[in-house]
């Protein structure tokens, strides 16, 4: 647990296992830190060394004073890998996060080994901008119970929701007393800086192995739109998790993990 300092900017970054296995890094999804990884360690790296960053305006690296376009996450995961003497490695990119893997491939392609793709588009059609702009408006109310409640129900699934209330309302408690102005205001910048972002034209230069994980009842990326890469990347396999939402991650985590695992192994 570090901070590479890039610039006048403080990244903050985890390095977790056996620094003789492939490197894997996890981008973080637009609510998520290095901290919603966790649990997801103890069975990645019984294969990687997991690298986990936060973006800027995220988890513990530098809030930003202005906005900012997606593309600069780009130069400072290259130059923290530069940093770290990391020639290449695996990417698993989560929504936001896949956003900035689909950009850090193009740009690095050189650096990629293989790349896994995870309820992510390659655009922001009106509806996720629509729902952009409602998350925005939640978040400048400066509550994180009141953001919750807003919010977070477009991310999970409703069977999960019927099955996990519970645990979602101590989440929704433990946003209260963690989310801060601060944070408010970070995410508001993140979700200001993909408005623009299309790489549906760029996708076929994309070359590496690929691995599409979709969710069934996802409304944030709908198939659909994960199908709009695949059309594009006719040499990348695709996998539906089923019964799940945007956060299939964590709804079917050991589906997830089963997927991920066994798409990098196959080529690490």
């Amino acid at each position: 647990m570090a901070y590479f300092k890039y610039g006048n900017v403080n990244i903050y970054y985890e390095l977790h296992g056996d620094e003789n296995r492939p490197v894997v890094v996890l981008l973080n999804g637009i609510m998520m830190s290095t901290l919603s990884w966790h649990g997801h360690l103890s069975d990645l790296t019984r294969f990687f060394r997991v690298l986990l960053m936060d973006f800027r305006d995220q988890g513990k690296s530098s809030k930003m004073s202005k906005e900012f376009d997606i593309s600069v996450h780009v130069e400072d995961l290259n130059a923290l890998l530069d940093y770290l003497n990391i020639e290449k490695v695996n990417i698993v990119g989560l929504s936001y996060g896949g956003q900035v893997a689909q950009l850090f491939a193009l740009k690095h392609p050189y650096k990629l080994n293989a790349l896994v793709l995870a309820n992510t588009p390659a655009r922001i059609p009106p509806y996720l901008q629509e729902l952009g702009e409602a998350w925005k408006e939640a978040a400048r109310l400066y509550d994180g119970e009141k953001f919750f409640k807003l919010a977070i129900p477009f991310i999970y699934s409703d069977s999960f929701y019927n099955s996990n209330l519970s645990w979602l309302k101590n989440r929704q408690k433990a946003f209260k007393q963690l989310l801060n102005k601060d944070w408010f205001d970070g995410f508001i910048r993140l979700a200001s800086s993909n408005l623009s972002f299309n790489t549906l034209n760029e996708l076929p230069s994309i070359s590496c192995p690929t691995l599409l994980l979709m969710a069934d009842r996802d409304i944030i990326t709908p198939i659909r739109e994960m199908e709009l890469i695949k059309e594009r990347l006719p040499q990348a396999e695709s996998l539906i998790i089923h019964d799940a939402g945007h956060a299939a991650f964590l709804e079917k985590q050991e589906e997830f993990l089963s997927a991920v695992i066994g798409f990098l192994l196959r080529y690490s």
